[in-house]
């Protein structure tokens, strides 16, 4: 395994991060758990959660599965650099109309520490704002981080689904506090979900911020199974996606058999040669997926693969504005 510094911080993660979404939805607790201690094998040391994740009715499932597996020990937790997020409904008739979507110092004190009692721990490496929150003063929420920081709740704040503008104005006002800020964002980036190149990721590698995508393999259409068939059911709306993508993924396929890798591993690997990006989250319902996942690190893409890469999956044509004006 490779690894790098989140953002501009010391701290070192490893080049692939491990996503739990499926934990407790498509993959049970026992799977989870071969799955999590794999991961650590592998020497994957970052993994990625949420607060809402285990779905409607289940919410926190995820978190509790994770807190479980910490609990038997081993080194497990000390060996994680831990993240979740705070923002979604949590469903808890106790927070009243404060269970909505969205952020307050409220809201993120009491989910914090729900969360670190699901987790079955005292501290969280990475604490991430879901979503952004316009309606909440930066002074509301870098005080209430710089409280839980200081508490020795958590170690770093991060975003996720953040606009380029966002992040400057996250930075500035967290620079007025002597703060240090945002130090990652989660962001949707792909070879089919290339906007963030105009102003996200500019904007991340200028302030120091390291980008970790979610979704890379676009919800499994870059995997190699979309043209196949063998990713299960879908809806009307994916299949006519797949038949309008469809010359894209056989050129992309094509390429992939050239070169003697997997869709899924190519996909991957061309995220990690973005300089902004510092992991890309990878979300394996099956200890089989992670174990074809780990070859993506190693893969080196040589500048005519890029290329072709740009040429079956054009960008927006660098970062704006000159992508767009002369």
């Amino acid at each position: 395994m490779q690894y790098t510094n989140l953002g501009r911080t010391g701290l070192k993660v490893s080049r692939l991060c491990l996503g739990t979404m499926n934990f407790g939805v498509d993959t049970g607790e026992k799977e989870a758990f071969r799955i999590m201690d794999a991961a650590l094998d592998a020497g994957i040391n970052f993994f990625d959660t949420a607060n809402v994740y285990g779905g409607p009715g289940n919410r926190g499932r995820t978190e509790e599965i994770i807190g479980k597996w910490f609990a038997q020990g081993g080194g497990r937790r000390e060996k994680v650099v831990l993240a979740t997020k705070v923002y979604g409904d949590m469903e808890n008739p106790l927070d009243g109309p404060n269970s909505n979507y969205g952020l307050s110092a409220y809201k993120i004190r009491r989910h914090l520490d729900e969360s670190l009692r699901r987790l079955q721990t005292d501290h969280i490496e990475l604490y991430q704002m879901h979503h952004i929150d316009r309606s909440v003063l930066w002074e509301e929420l870098w005080s209430a981080f710089e409280t839980a920081v200081n508490q020795g709740k958590i170690g770093y704040v991060g975003s996720s689904n953040f606009a380029g503008w966002d992040l400057v104005m996250a930075q500035y006002e967290a620079k007025m506090r002597n703060f240090p800020g945002l130090v990652s964002e989660q962001h949707k980036y792909n070879l089919l979900t290339r906007q963030p190149e105009l102003e996200v990721l500019p904007a991340a590698l200028h302030l120091g911020i390291g980008v970790i995508p979610w979704s890379p393999l676009e919800s499994g259409l870059l995997g190699g199974n979309a043209l196949t068939g063998k990713g299960g059911r879908r809806t009307r709306d994916q299949a006519e996606r797949i038949e309008r993508l469809r010359p894209q993924l056989e050129a992309f396929s094509k390429l992939c058999r050239e070169i003697g890798e997997s869709e899924a591993n190519v996909a991957l690997a061309w995220t990690l040669h973005q300089p902004a990006v510092t992991a890309p989250i990878i979300g394996p319902r099956t200890l089989e997926q992670l174990e074809e996942t780990l070859r993506a690190v190693e893969i080196r893409l040589e500048d005519e693969v890029l290329k072709k890469l740009d040429e079956i999956f054009p960008g927006p044509g660098g970062p704006a504005p000159k992508a767009y004006a002369w």
